[in-house]
């Protein structure tokens, strides 16, 4: 009988991360990618700026 208790450790176990791996994969909302090209597009045109004086 103790034997199979250590047999059903590692099973739960591998049933435990299928579950959290299924979680974990989900499909999500799809996330636009506005804000972050919008703050990339403001740092090149920072970055682009001639500067004055010396």
């Amino acid at each position: 009988m103790a034997a199979l208790a250590w047999l059903l450790i590692p099973l739960a176990a591998a049933v435990g991360a299928g579950l959290w791996g299924s979680w974990a994969n989900r499909t999500r909302r799809a996330r636009s990618d506005g804000p972050e090209l919008d703050g990339y597009a403001r740092f090149r045109e920072a970055m682009e700026k001639p500067r004055t004086g010396a």
